[in-house]
């Protein structure tokens, strides 16, 4: 026997199964882990690409700062040298280069320090990571937004 389905009316959609409904969550479920999946690889390789332009540019931009400041560096040495020597030709460039030496330990120092302040900022795939918290209300039958 149908129920009604409002005045006049009967509902004549045929009930499903305890093991259908099982296999529509499961085929639902498993369509929903694929978007998912599909997401975080978008994501993952958009950052990816765009981080691969930057890494490359300033990779560049490392190489020729290199020769910038080996050269710098070689002057900034030898001016020292001069001015730290007795005047009589005689230049104190062993302690010069020391002094350039710790110069550049202080400034490998403070990139390092804010090298690793910037890693902790890197966020990853926070669109993927926020819809795949909400896989478990939507397994309830809620939708929070």
């Amino acid at each position: 026997m149908t129920a009604p389905d409002g005045p006049g009316r009967t509902n004549d959609a045929p009930q499903a199964s305890v093991g259908e409904l099982f296999g529509e969550v499961s085929k639902d479920l498993s369509a929903l882990v694929r978007q998912e999946i599909a997401l975080a690889k978008a994501e993952t390789a958009d950052s990816a690409k765009k981080a691969g332009k930057g890494a490359g540019m300033f990779g560049g931009a490392a190489w020729a700062a290199h020769f910038f400041l080996l050269f710098a560096s070689l002057a900034l040495w030898w001016a020292l040298g001069a001015m730290i020597g007795d005047g009589d030709d005689n230049p104190a460039l062993g302690w010069a280069a020391l002094i350039v030496a710790v110069i550049w330990a202080v400034v490998a120092a403070v990139l390092a320090m804010q090298g690793k302040k910037q890693m902790k900022r890197v966020r990853g795939v926070p669109q993927t990571a926020d819809t795949v918290k909400k896989i478990p209300d939507a397994l309830k039958g809620e939708n929070k937004p």
